[in-house]
């Protein structure tokens, strides 16, 4: 990792540089052979393995809590009545109608984006961050987010990361999904946990305490940060909903090993909110650490991120530099293709 500053207030402390040949555009095969970076913080010290020795370092009498977001087809191709043809992108439903998207392409409130299977979106408002807000229709009559979903199921493409650089293909459409994902929502998956092949999910879940949560990931999980300060960055809000067994293990004394960091983001707001459901924007950094979560299962992430900060929080900006130095020094696969790193 290029070191620029150890202040972990400043941006620039998570900034490094990564070679473009260890960016993962496909996924291990099988999931469960991608690499694993184990990082224990009683001892010091790091272990180069793969994931399906996952479970060897599983701490004990842990509950492990999933999150079983299912990835959307969020990606659609149209065009307007004149022919221009447009890409949207979904970001999020804000209410049962109202829909937060990305358009590639000019729009004004009120221009219509025709799909196939007669699906059309009426732009009704753009707001100020670049996103427009849509209706969707079928024959004139306005539909509900959940009726979208099995149109765009048909129509729609999976929502590949930007950094992937290529279009998506039918083994995405399973891949980019974890084995267990349930609640249809997320524009971007939650990338730890698709290292898990249904053999060993099945004997995670069989021989240790779990429960699940749903986190619908957004498109701005991947938004850099952008001021010099990381606590002037707007962090993004999303849905989230906590099943009442998980919600029992949080509010045990139970130690916690959380899949991925949009568990972790959920966790952590539900410690210090105590509310089951609703809208969470917590942003993790070293100077606001887990008060719940007691290890991490993570993937490696983009420079400058609230996920890198997020891992931050966990181990300090010193060591976050150090282990991805070493990810890179034995060229780990990074982003959401890539290998997976434990911190216990």
């Amino acid at each position: 990792m290029t070191e620029i500053s150890n202040n972990p207030l400043l941006t620039s402390s998570y900034d490094f540089y990564l070679p473009k040949n260890l960016i993962a555009t496909h996924p291990a095969h099988p999931r469960d052979h991608a690499k694993l970076l184990v990082y224990n913080r009683q001892t010091d010290t790091i272990t180069h393995t793969h994931f399906y020795n996952f479970e060897k370092f599983i701490p004990k009498n842990v509950a492990l809590l999933f999150n079983d977001t299912k990835v959307i087809k969020a990606r659609l191709y149209g065009k307007k009545p004149s022919g221009g043809k447009l890409e949207l992108l979904i970001n999020r439903a804000l209410n049962a109608y109202d829909v937060n998207v990305y358009i590639r392409g000019k729009v004004k409130v009120d221009t219509s984006i025709l799909f196939d299977e007669e699906l059309v979106a009426v732009v009704q408002k753009l707001m100020d961050d670049g996103s427009r807000i849509v209706n969707f229709f079928k024959n004139s009559t306005k539909l509900r987010f959940e009726d979208i979903l099995p149109i765009i199921d048909k129509i729609g493409h999976v929502p590949l990361p930007p950094y992937i650089q290529r279009e998506d293909n039918a083994e995405d459409a399973s891949e980019y999904q974890s084995v267990f994902a349930k609640n249809d929502g997320a524009v971007a998956a939650p990338t730890a946990s698709l290292h898990f092949t249904p053999e060993q999910y099945e004997r995670v879940c069989k021989n240790y305490e779990h429960g699940f949560l749903t986190l619908h990931v957004g498109s701005g999980t991947f938004k850099p940060v952008e001021v010099e300060t990381i606590t002037d960055h707007p962090m993004h809000s999303e849905y989230y909903d906590i099943s009442d067994k998980a919600r029992k293990i949080l509010d045990s004394d139970k130690t916690i090993l959380s899949v991925g960091t949009t568990s972790t983001r959920t966790i952590e707001f539900y410690a210090r909110h105590h509310i089951q459901r609703g809208e969470a924007n917590l942003f993790l950094h070293p100077n606001n650490k887990p008060l719940r979560v007691n290890h991490l299962l993570t993937n490696f992430h983009l420079p400058k991120s609230t996920l890198l900060m997020l891992v931050a929080s966990f181990v300090g900006v010193e060591k976050t530099q150090e282990l991805y130095a070493e990810a890179i020094k034995n060229e780990y696969r990074f982003y959401s293709y890539g290998d997976t790193m434990l911190i216990i």
